[in-house]
């Protein structure tokens, strides 16, 4: 039977183990997906509830797509993506896009410039 002193110093070990492996940092990972392409993410913890991330998609006809991402937690979640890609057919897009997730609504506004050099940009906002 576990006294309190010996409980309450196991629960102390655990948390601190518990704590020290939350704030390890990074994560990566890679794998084939069903249409033969590639895909790799890799996401890190920089502290301070800000996580930033990079995902790498190759398809299996040339195609490619790179996306950078970096959240900040808080009431307000704060989040930026910017991506990039090559088509198949070597036609080049590019797009970013700013979101805001708070207790009430969410707002996002985004850009985004095609293969034919247009640029379109977007905004929307919902409540939840």
């Amino acid at each position: 039977m576990l006294t309190h002193f010996k409980f309450s110093h196991l629960l102390l070990a655990t948390i601190l183990v518990v704590s020290t492996a939350g704030s390890a940092g990074a994560e990566e990972w890679t794998r084939t997906t069903a249409a033969g392409g590639q895909i790799s993410r890799s996401v890190t913890n920089e502290g301070n509830g800000v996580y930033s991330g990079m995902t790498t998609r190759t398809g299996a006809k040339g195609g490619s797509y790179t996306s950078s991402s970096s959240c900040g937690a808080g009431i307000v979640t704060r989040c930026s993506r910017s991506y990039s890609g090559v088509t198949a057919n070597g036609k080049t897009f590019s797009g970013q896009r700013l979101s805001a997730h708070g207790p009430f609504r969410t707002r996002s506004v985004g850009s985004f410039t095609g293969p034919g050099g247009r640029h379109w940009v977007g905004f929307r906002r919902f409540r939840r």
